[in-house]
């Protein structure tokens, strides 16, 4: 008989970490960010609890991020989190062991593969299945990537921009590169560091992000007061931040993102492009909600391209949704699906 919450599918972000549990939904949502003491490394606190702590801590206490750019950067850190995720999720106790899909960037090392697999293994999966991101963005967009046809998904996460091509259920063409969300941040608080000389932190370039942000010329156009420490006097300023400063600050990331897409479509077979032409591509992940990027890409590829709904839990639900048809959606010696016991 089967009971639910022993599947679970795990989106294990460099910005978040969702938990998809078969029969509920995705049931967490929280940022992957852990705080620990620097001395003993005991943990203090995991999820949101941390990243209200990120820039704010006394020196004995650190907030980090134990993935960077899509893997895994710190192993130990990320086996606590993952380990309070799942618990968090599905409880604790011996039968609370469940079966576990991890997603995985498209352009991921076989050894960072092992890294993930071991550190969900350790966190207390029963069994680990590992999926790639684009895969799992489609499967939860709704795309039936089953049948013979082209599906193309853009999945902008935290730490990586996974595009792809998939038909047959598997992924046809496919490229991954180390300019997402995170990458988008970093440029807002390098351009406000040179042009205003004003010091911000990453929760400040998050709000400017979405509250101001638009990389679509004729997009919106907002502003919003901002405070930092000046870099000059080292007191506290306050400084007006313009749509169109945004735009040029992000220019480069965004047209990394608009040229990995141009190069995976070139490469699609013509039969497979020109469904792609016919259904348009899928935008998935918190870089979907960029404000102006479904337009951009319109008009960079000249192909329709939509916002998928809910686009940020669209890869946890994916890979709850694989759990669910593994015989349908996976190959048991394929790459883009590997499993340990």
């Amino acid at each position: 008989m089967y009971m639910f919450g022993k599947d679970i599918g795990v989106d294990l972000g460099t910005a978040n970490v969702l938990v998809h549990v078969r029969g509920k939904g995705v049931v967490l949502n929280e940022p992957s960010v852990v705080a620990i003491e620097s001395n003993s490394k005991r943990v203090v606190a995991v999820g949101e609890e941390a990243r209200k702590m990120l820039g704010r801590t006394p020196g004995n206490i650190v907030a980090i991020r134990p993935l960077r750019e899509g893997v895994i950067a710190d192993f130990e850190i990320t086996e606590v989190m993952l380990k309070h995720f799942i618990a968090k999720a599905v409880g604790k106790g011996r039968f609370a062991r469940p079966n576990v899909c991890v997603c995985i960037p498209a352009g991921i090392t076989s050894v960072e593969q092992k890294a993930v697999r071991q550190a969900t293994e350790a966190a207390g999966a029963k069994r680990v299945y590992l999926i790639e991101e684009p895969k799992a963005a489609a499967i939860g967009a709704g795309l039936d990537i089953t049948q013979p046809s082209g599906n193309m998904v853009v999945d902008i996460g935290g730490g990586t921009t996974d595009v792809a091509v998939l038909s047959l259920g598997d992924v046809v063409t496919a490229s991954s590169i180390r300019v997402a969300g995170d990458k988008f941040d970093e440029a807002i608080i390098r351009y406000i560091k040179r042009n205003h000389n004003l010091l911000i932190g990453e929760r400040t370039a998050e709000e400017i992000k979405i509250r101001v942000v638009s990389v679509f010329p004729e997009g919106r156009q907002e502003e919003i007061d901002i405070r930092g420490r000046d870099m000059i006097s080292g007191l506290p300023k306050t400084v007006t931040i313009y749509t169109r400063e945004m735009a040029e600050a992000l220019a480069d990331s965004v047209q990394s993102i608009v040229a990995t897409a141009k190069t995976v479509l070139e490469r699609t077979p013509p039969e497979l492009a020109s469904d792609i032409f016919d259904k348009g591509v899928v935008v998935t992940g918190g870089g979907a909600l960029l404000h102006g990027i479904d337009r951009l890409l319109t008009e960079e590829l000249q192909v329709p391209v939509n916002i998928a709904d809910d686009p940020m839990t669209c890869v946890a639900r994916g890979t709850g949704a694989f759990l669910e048809n593994i015989e349908k959606f996976g190959r048991q010696d394929g790459q883009a699906m590997r499993r340990t016991r």
